[in-house]
């Protein structure tokens, strides 16, 4: 007995769970845009400050703040077009604007990191006098507003957001470095612990920026998402009664948090077409518990042509159907 050939419970088919969470929740786009232009105060507040007060470890965090606003602002957009319905030519919707949004930020903060430890490496060939009391001001009103916006969003689980997050309270770390800086040239008059802050900087945003370019490949690439144990997925579909063999797994994120996967399933060969609709819903119940909220299977007999491998390049997947 061939059985239906597809089934995606993304549908609505009568099942008891309902996945409209898992693609249409609502980001906090205004929560964005307070950000925006709160950032952009704390930008005109720190090269006012960095100017008055000579500190490169100022003026590298207004540089770092100036790629917020850019970050900030694209994370707003892409917000903005998450919350579009899908349609005729994007049956996904725009989900992934958000991660293309969290790439380009990403990029950025590595770009900015060279610029600001090239400007440290002259700084440590001739130190220049620093005003500390203009670092204190100025790094103040940032460290109290990146902490206000950035702890207000922490627990938000979109990678664009997080992106945005991770510029925000990696600034307040900045700011406050800035601030315990200003103190030990205000006491010492040693003027090299600027650049020093600096380059401490530059690590701390490289670190995160690599962070956020890494995940934001892994889901262009369509790779497994983070915390979902491939081998794992594969073991409890094969678990389900009914199911002999399990093969053209592929899991992959639409955008993060939205987990999907589609497979080839051979079942038992007498079993009715409602016997299968149980085994299918068995499974749906099993991959929601594992963080696959879009499920797509494919049912076969054993007679169904294909190849026992849980892999399937898509080339060998094309000639084989």
């Amino acid at each position: 007995m061939r059985m239906p050939p597809i089934h995606d419970h993304g549908h609505g088919h009568g099942h008891t769970h309902d996945h409209g969470d898992v693609f249409h929740s609502h980001a906090p786009a205004d929560k964005m845009k307070t950000a925006f232009f709160l950032t952009l105060v704390i930008l005109i507040v720190e090269v006012i400050g960095g100017l008055i007060s000579h500190s490169l470890a100022l003026l590298s965090d207004a540089g770092h703040v100036l790629t917020d606003i850019a970050a900030i602002g694209l994370s707003w957009f892409a917000l903005k077009q998450e919350e579009k319905p899908s349609n005729e030519k994007m049956t996904y919707g725009y989900y992934r604007s958000g991660i293309l949004a969290a790439l380009i930020n990403g990029m950025t903060l590595i770009l900015i990191t060279g610029w600001i430890l090239w400007e440290a490496y002259g700084r440590f060939q001739k130190p220049e006098e620093v005003t500390p009391v203009w670092m204190f001001v100025s790094a103040g009103v940032g460290l109290l507003m990146n902490l206000y916006l950035g702890l207000g969003m922490r627990k938000e689980e979109d990678i664009n957001v997080k992106s945005a997050v991770f510029h925000m309270l990696g600034d307040a770390a900045a700011s406050a470095g800035v601030i315990v800086g200003g103190i030990i040239i205000l006491v010492t008059k040693w003027y090299v612990v600027d650049p020093i802050l600096s380059v401490l900087i530059a690590l701390l945003i490289a670190f995160g920026a690599w962070k956020i370019v890494w995940q934001s490949v892994v889901i262009l690439m369509e790779g497994t998402p983070k915390g979902i144990d491939f081998q794992k997925v594969v073991d409890e579909i094969k678990l389900v009664p009914g199911v002999q063999h399990v093969h053209d797994v592929h899991v992959w994120s639409i955008t993060s948090g939205k987990n999907a996967l589609s497979c080839h399933v051979v079942l038992d060969g007498d079993m009715t077409i409602r016997d299968s609709q149980k085994i299918l819903r068995d499974m749906e119940h099993r991959l929601l518990h594992m963080g696959i909220g879009h499920v797509t299977i494919q049912t076969e007999d054993g007679d169904h042509p294909h190849d026992d491998s849980e892999f399937c390049a898509a080339s060998e997947c094309h000639h084989r159907h």
